[in-house]
């Protein structure tokens, strides 16, 4: 790779600017290390929590020291952590599923879900949440906070079962939430009726802080093992942490009401999850130091990006508005071609299911989807807003950030 000069300097003059910011991120990569490494000693894990099980898994210590040490990451009572779940959907829809009733309410008040779990509350006879009569609300945010009037007003007006929040931004225009933020709207909530059981989507959010939602008092606490808290290395899964009486309901869910967590074995073994897990802080850092130089870069081009690029990410992702439909599809390419894997396949929006557009995806990664690894996609819809996250390590994303505006340099003749 013989790189531009001129576009070594632009990149090298962001991370000049990014010193400081750097700085604070490795101090939280080194608190969450410290605490992801207690939670191994405290449950004495050995070589024998990675053997394979087959048939029901009873007595699985594998899985039950792997739920344990989620538990004791997140600070909470109980979790579920398992190869068994497919993605973060299929987590949300467990813990949805297990927790609300025919005819209880949903309230949903960081405005709409992600596109794929849309489907699975309000989705017409395909066994949604509505087939089955849960009613659902949802409430918009309002300059980028709860607007803790409207809340009031649909808890007085009919009481959820469920509060949902989703820590990051979907396909929205905004910074994904803070630990802070969710806490404050925890206990705005619990001080109205604390029976109310509130659910975090974590997705893209482990370990971008020192505190998870969990420590400001989540009942549900949901995220994807192809995401942070895998590092890169989980080839699956998914976990749900949280009380241990919302965590038994929905672990009747994952199985059935008569097992519960009882069952369930996975021949393939279970060190990558465990691997992944210890790793988790460090290539998350790595992910959050990518997205930070993507926004620092882009920000000295003059392209509009999102969050600012010193701003305290919330989330792994980077948001980054082009100019037009061409740029953006360009821009996704370019990751694909900076990819380890499938470099030379050239990614072309289309129907992807779920979806009201189109979509274009760049996911050239050792685990397919993975978006802990370097990947990008963006619905083909004005405004064309690139939503890029990952990263295993920083040295790759570096390379990217090259490759891509040097191809946007060469576009646009300069």
């Amino acid at each position: 790779m013989n790189f531009d000069s001129k576009v070594l300097k632009i990149v090298n003059d962001a991370e000049e600017k990014l010193k400081d910011f750097f700085a604070e991120l490795e101090n939280v990569a080194f608190l969450n290390q410290k605490k992801v490494l207690e939670a191994f000693q405290n449950n004495s894990v050995a070589l024998r929590h990675f053997s394979a099980t087959t048939g029901y898994g009873y007595d699985d210590i594998g899985r039950d020291t792997l739920c344990k040490i989620f538990a004791d990451i997140f600070h909470t009572e109980a979790a579920i952590v398992s190869p068994l779940i497919a993605s973060g959907t299929h987590a949300l829809t467990l813990a949805l599923f297990g927790v609300l009733r025919p005819n209880d309410k949903m309230l949903a008040i960081s405005g709409a879900p992600y596109d794929t779990l849309m489907s699975v509350i309000q989705g017409e006879n395909i066994g949604s949440l509505k087939d089955f009569g849960v009613t659902y609300e949802q409430i918009a945010l309002k300059n980028n906070d709860f607007d803790f009037d409207a809340i009031n007003k649909s808890i007085e007006t009919e009481k959820p079962k469920l509060i949902f929040i989703g820590r990051s931004r979907g396909y929205e225009w905004r910074d994904a939430l803070s630990v802070e933020k969710i806490g404050k709207a925890i206990k705005y909530i619990k001080d109205i009726d604390k029976n109310i059981t509130i659910m975090v989507d974590n997705c893209y959010g482990e370990f971008m802080d020192i505190i998870e939602p969990s420590d400001v008092n989540a009942d549900i606490m949901v995220g994807s093992l192809i995401k942070n808290p895998g590092g890169g290395i989980a080839p699956t899964g998914g976990y749900i942490a949280g009380k241990e009486n919302v965590i038994s309901q929905i672990a009747y869910r994952l199985t059935s009401p008569s097992i519960g967590m009882e069952i369930g074995s996975y021949t393939g073994g279970y060190q990558q999850f465990y691997q992944g897990i210890f790793l988790a802080p460090h290539t998350t850092m790595n992910a959050t130091k990518g997205s930070a130089l993507f926004g620092q870069v882009f920000s000295d081009l003059g392209y509009q990006v999102c969050p600012n690029p010193t701003a305290k990410c919330n989330d792994t992702v980077r948001s980054i508005k082009f100019n037009t439909k061409d740029e953006l599809i360009s821009f996704i390419q370019m990751i694909q071609k900076a990819s380890p894997i499938d470099s030379n396949v050239l990614p072309l929006p289309w129907d992807m299911p779920g979806y009201d557009n189109q979509v274009i995806m760049a996911a050239g990664t050792f685990v397919a989807g993975s978006s802990i690894e370097l990947s990008a996609d963006s619905p083909i819809k004005e405004p064309y807003i690139a939503y890029v996250q990952g990263g295993l390590t920083y040295e790759h994303v570096k390379i990217a950030v090259i490759m891509c505006v040097s191809e946007l340099l060469k576009n646009k003749n300069l």
